[in-house]
């Protein structure tokens, strides 16, 4: 199980599976080092009346209310933190998800852009060859996205699009959260019961 995951809330829609994520990863006891783009606060407002503030200590001390694990276990840092740990090789986290991943930030991660702290993470999370599961919102996708996605999968990348399944007879849209956040989990090796595995009894 990763000691410390980078997790980065992009503005995609999808941000209940990226604050249902980060619940998960800080109750399993991982330390997350938290970025989030200015378009994912608009979208957390949206689509969770979640405000974000811009500031990362306020953002930290509204998220330690909401998730009250002990301080130590989370980090935020700023889009142009660039003495953040996950901007250096020297200090990559053990694994990194970007949940919800917008098409434009996929798309600066593919071409290696570095121009922010997400894409730069990400950059350093590829050539450290660290475990990167993005978590792409888009429909329909266009040949661009493709060749973006198949062009981070061939550099190592998990793409991982939130598509949940129905086997498991889900009662309501946490359900649904909870199959693809249960993806990302087992993509991490972080141990989790939000549903029963395929073949399981009652599955």
């Amino acid at each position: 199980m990763p000691k410390t995951v980078c997790l980065a809330l992009t503005g995609a829609s999808g941000m209940p599976y990226g604050l249902r994520l980060l619940e998960c990863l800080l109750a399993a006891g991982v330390r997350v080092q938290l970025l989030y783009s200015q378009a994912a606060q608009v979208v957390a407002k949206q689509e969770m009346a979640l405000d974000l503030p811009s500031r990362p200590a306020e953002a930290k001390a509204a998220l330690l209310g909401r998730f009250p694990v002990p301080p130590d276990r989370l980090e935020v840092y700023g889009r142009e933190e660039w003495f953040a740990p996950v901007a250096s090789g020297s200090n990559p986290p053990d694994a990194m998800v970007v949940c919800p991943c917008s098409m434009g930030t996929l798309a600066a991660i593919a071409q290696g852009l570095s121009d922010n702290l997400i894409e730069r993470a990400a950059d350093v999370a590829i050539k450290e060859r660290r475990k990167l599961v993005l978590v792409p919102r888009e429909t329909p996708l266009s040949a661009i996205h493709l060749e973006n996605m198949l062009r981070l999968a061939q550099a190592g990348a998990v793409i991982l699009p939130p598509n949940p399944g129905f086997y498991h007879h889900p009662r309501g849209v946490e359900d649904l959260v909870d199959f693809v956040v249960a993806r990302i989990l087992d993509q991490l090796a972080v141990p989790h019961e939000l549903m029963q595995r395929w073949g399981e009894a009652g599955a």
